[in-house]
């Protein structure tokens, strides 16, 4: 940091004190914000206590076996609108308390102790508390708040050995190691190294801006970049501001973002269909929805990326390209001058409150939609700002369509915006009977690459040659995220039509596209292969290998293990896999359900029926523990028991269509009309459900109603169709 701030006086300045800058940092009387003057706090019968003795900053508070122990802060993480305090365990494991202090002034509800989870009861066991895995430095937070982190994680020990270069995100975080750039820094001839002796080397500002054109009235970019990645800027920021799953911790400044992270898509869990933001996403995810981000536009054309600020206070920093004769005006945005409604970001980038008090905006840039919403069920910009002065408002009651009324009236149509993808994505989600329509609609238009690969992932529940075609046509997309997720609709395909395809991807220049191949042709037996494709096999396979190993202390990390394991015949290391998972976390039901289905296929039913008792006396709660018991019980002939637990599975996710589908299917032995019924009843939610509409069309013919039998037959036929 010295030797950068000798000649970048300016930007180091800028960083100092930036969120950056103090991303972690030791605990002291500077760097502490918190109230420790014996201030307690009160949540579900836990009384903790913040104090000072002998000059450190201690907590009182539950511990792993639940009860009051005396911690020592070590670390502060973070500085506004909250900070949050660490405490160091035995094995280098480092854990972030669950209290947090809300650093905003007492004028905002700020300078209060307060829970990141107000709502939810959290004891010693459980994944979300302090002492859990869900807030364990280590994995999760410490590769984004400091610089070249190492996690260092020795699965044998189950300790940590985490190393840094820098505590906080300092400059080799962004721009790579520094000792060739200090090495070019001293020649006298330094027009040779395009990059400077650095990793990577951004565009500086006078290379790469926007000017309007005086024709069009439209921004435009200007750049002498030699750089032929138009969004390498935002790849970069990407490693830390996205939602993403980490493959190792060897990225360098300039690699590929995807051959050391996997990027979360626009999941159900995440996102709401059109592409809002619903979980904690970290702006990369909707930014790369945006037109803007088709455009050019990079996270520096708006952030001081030193200090982190915006390069112009609130609506200026939209003015720099959009002029504010044509848009700062009310046959625009239809809203009195400096009202809320005539605000670019309010309209464009509407905020979501996480973590109690941080209110992050929607990088998606999108145009308000109420009549999407309103369809979709969905947020929607206009209705969240109003709702704030009238609660009878509210997008889940259907109350956008006022505001649909009122655009409508305003521009004589609909804007559609360039995120058209939301109605393609809901129809998949809930499998309705449209679904392959629209996901077709929506891949053939201008459709953002992230939605697209999302769409993608999809086709293989419906398979057909169309599919099949489609699928290995994306294969030669040139976005990694679309391959990836191609490869996963061939999973759903007969391998002997799709492992030429599949093999071929081994090859991909993209780790997360590699392992996505390998994934899949694990299975494959080694003996049907020649010496070249086994050598491919074998190296990609142990690139996976390592990706899970870096991940070994989470669970799902040691499922995968397991199943790989299992398809390389590894048979003892998959069941010591499978035990490694249900020891790390005992309360992830995943580990019960794969390993009981393993058991069984190795002809072990009663140690199937023990994991899943085992798995139920966790949580009696589980539908899908109870659904793998009715199948056991199926399996080994108690078929009143069977039914009695596929029907609790059925009962506990009533949303689920195969729960209620097996459900159905059990019980048409005794009663083909009760049968019916509950089908019936799932088709209203899931109309599109191949196994649903088939298994109506057969207890329909079983009954002797052929017509219902040939509708529901029809209707089977039309779903799996994509009409031009």
């Amino acid at each position: 940091m010295e030797s950068c701030k000798s000649c970048h006086q300016e930007q180091y300045q800028q960083w100092q004190g930036s969120h950056h800058d103090l991303a972690m940092q030791e605990a002291s009387v500077k760097t502490v914000l918190g109230n420790f003057s014996e201030k307690k706090f009160l949540k579900d019968g836990v009384l903790s206590t913040f104090f000072i003795q002998n000059e450190r900053f201690m907590v009182n508070t539950d511990g792993p076996d639940g009860k009051l122990h005396d911690y020592e802060i070590s670390y502060t993480f973070g500085v506004y609108p909250l900070q949050q305090y660490m405490v160091k365990f035995p094995k280098g494991k480092i854990q972030v308390l669950d209290i947090a202090w809300d650093s905003r002034k007492i004028i905002d509800g700020g300078q209060r102790w307060f829970s990141l989870h107000p709502d939810e009861s959290i004891k010693a066991d459980d994944v979300l508390h302090w002492t859990g895995p869900n807030l364990n430095w280590n994995y999760m937070c410490a590769d984004c708040h400091s610089t070249n982190l190492k996690k260092n994680y020795n699965s044998s020990e189950k300790s940590y050995n985490t190393q840094y270069d820098a505590i906080n995100v300092s400059c080799e975080a962004c721009h790579g190691p520094a000792s060739e750039h200090l090495n070019w820094a001293n020649k006298d001839n330094k027009a040779s190294e395009i990059n400077k002796g650095l990793t990577i080397n951004f565009p500086s500002v006078k290379d790469r801006h926007w000017t309007i054109n005086r024709t069009t009235q439209k921004p435009q970019k200007n750049t002498h970049s030699t750089s032929k990645n138009k969004h390498l800027e935002v790849e970069q920021c990407a490693k830390c501001h996205s939602r993403r799953a980490q493959l190792d911790d060897n990225f360098v400044p300039g690699d590929n973002f995807r051959d050391h992270y996997l990027p979360s898509l626009l999941t159900e869990s995440l996102y709401y269909p059109d592409g809002k933001i619903k979980d904690e996403v970290y702006v990369y995810g909707s930014f790369v929805q945006s037109k803007m981000y088709q455009q050019g536009v990079t996270c520096s054309d708006c952030h001081n990326t030193h200090n982190l600020e915006l390069k112009e206070p609130g609506d200026l920093v939209c003015q720099q390209c959009h002029l504010p004769a044509s848009y700062k005006t009310p046959e625009h945005h239809f809203h009195k001058e400096q009202s809320t409604g005539s605000s670019c970001i309010a309209c464009h980038m509407p905020a979501k409150i996480y973590m109690g008090v941080d209110e992050r905006n929607d990088h998606s840039f999108r145009i308000p939609r109420p009549d999407l919403a309103k369809s979709l069920g969905t947020p929607d910009a206009c209705t969240l700002c109003h709702s704030k002065f009238d609660k009878t408002l509210d997008h889940k009651s259907g109350q956008s369509q006022w505001a649909a009324e009122r655009v409508q009236q305003w521009y004589g149509k609909t804007p559609q915006g360039y995120q058209q993808f939301g109605p393609a994505l809901q129809a998949l989600e809930q499998q309705n009977e449209d679904a392959l329509q629209l996901l077709y609609g929506a891949i053939i238009n201008d459709t953002p690459n992230i939605a697209k690969a999302t769409l993608i992932g999809y086709l293989g529940e419906y398979p057909t040659k169309q599919t099949l075609l489609t699928a290995m046509q994306m294969l030669r997309s040139k976005d990694a995220d679309i391959r990836r997720q191609a490869l996963q609709a061939l999973q759903a395909f007969p391998l002997q039509h799709t492992i030429n395809e599949i093999y071929a991807a081994l090859n991909d220049p993209v780790k997360t596209v590699r392992i996505a191949a390998i994934s899949i042709l694990a299975q494959v037996p080694r003996g049907s292969l020649s010496k070249e494709q086994k050598s491919l096999i074998d190296r990609v396979t142990e690139e996976y290998r390592q990706s899970l190993l870096f991940i070994a202390e989470r669970p799902e990390a040691q499922l995968s293990l397991a199943q790989l394991y299992q398809y390389t015949g590894q048979i003892d290391d998959a069941v010591a896999a499978f035990k490694e998972a249900l020891f790390l976390q005992p309360g992830y039901i995943p580990s019960y359900v794969n390993y009981a289905n393993y058991l069984q296929q190795q002809g072990n039913e009663t140690g199937a029926l023990v994991i899943i008792q085992r798995g139920l006396n966790k949580n009696s709660s589980a539908a899908v523990l109870h659904h793998s018991l009715g199948l056991w019980y199926v399996r080994n002939k108690e078929r009143q028991k069977g039914i009695e637990s596929l029907r609790t599975a059925a009962a506990l996710e009533p949303d689920s269509a195969n729960y209620q589908y097996v459900y159905a299917v059990a019980i048409s032995e005794s009663s083909v009309k009760k049968a019916i019924q509950i089908l019936q009843s799932a088709l209203q939610k899931h109309t599109g459900n191949m196994e649903i509409l088939m298994a109506l069309a057969s207890y329909y013919q079983q009954s002797g109603d052929e017509k219902k039998s040939d509708t529901y037959r029809k209707k089977a036929q039309a779903v799996m169709q994509y009409r031009n």
